[in-house]
């Protein structure tokens, strides 16, 4: 008997790794902006906020030169990175279990939602998603408090203990504490561990056989 009645999961660092396909995107955009010197941190910090945060925040770029940056990530992306990805062992035990358990389950993630849609068609996770909601393509829409919201005002989702959200970064912990929603911290995405302690998440996982007990009981 699952111990959730909605869940809610990220989707990058969550269901699947997409290391490789991110960084080899963000390596392609880098390199057409003509961007070097930069350190392995700042590529690994790129990994879960929106594409506009990070070139803006964390290289520096301008508006305009942000815009295209995310224009040369999405060419990327588009053609190969959203196929550079796996899904973490386990993960897709757990979604059949959870949906046979009568849970309903939604994603919510920050990337542009027809890639989004694309990776967990290609996984068969949309046979057990109801939902994924994702950013749009100006990224104007890729808060994940916004995003998290938006799903559950379709659904008419009330904030109780029984709905949780699950993710790798401070932004899903925040975003499901916002709601009012219990927390569930994955540690072996890519947030940071001392990040995501800081957060107060309800639950604080390590493995994906972990985050299977705290949602499965």
């Amino acid at each position: 008997m699952a111990n959730f009645s909605h869940i809610i999961f990220d989707l990058d660092g969550t269901l699947t790794d997409n290391t490789r396909g991110i960084r080899n995107s963000l390596l392609y955009a880098l390199e057409h902006m003509q961007i070097h010197g930069y350190s392995e941190d700042v590529l690994d910090k790129f990994i879960g906020p929106p594409l506009q945060w990070g070139f803006s925040q964390l290289f520096g770029l301008n508006e305009r030169n942000t815009k295209l940056a995310v224009e040369y990530f999405r060419d990327y992306y588009s053609e190969n990175g959203w196929h550079e990805n796996e899904p973490y062992p386990g993960i897709y035990q757990l979604l059949e279990d959870l949906h046979f358990g009568g849970v309903k389950m939604y994603v919510a993630t920050s990337k542009l939602e027809k890639f989004a849609q694309q990776i967990i068609e290609h996984f068969e996770f949309d046979k057990y998603i109801i939902q994924l909601k994702g950013a749009d393509y100006g990224g104007h829409s890729a808060n994940k408090t916004s995003i998290i919201s938006d799903i559950l005002t379709v659904h008419r989702i009330k904030p109780f203990l029984n709905v949780a959200m699950v993710g790798d970064t401070v932004y899903d912990i925040e975003g499901g504490k916002a709601k009012g929603l219990t927390t569930v911290a994955v540690a072996y995405g890519f947030g940071k561990e001392e990040d995501l302690k800081n957060a107060n998440p309800d639950y604080y996982v390590e493995t994906v056989e972990e985050l299977y007990e705290v949602l499965m009981g």
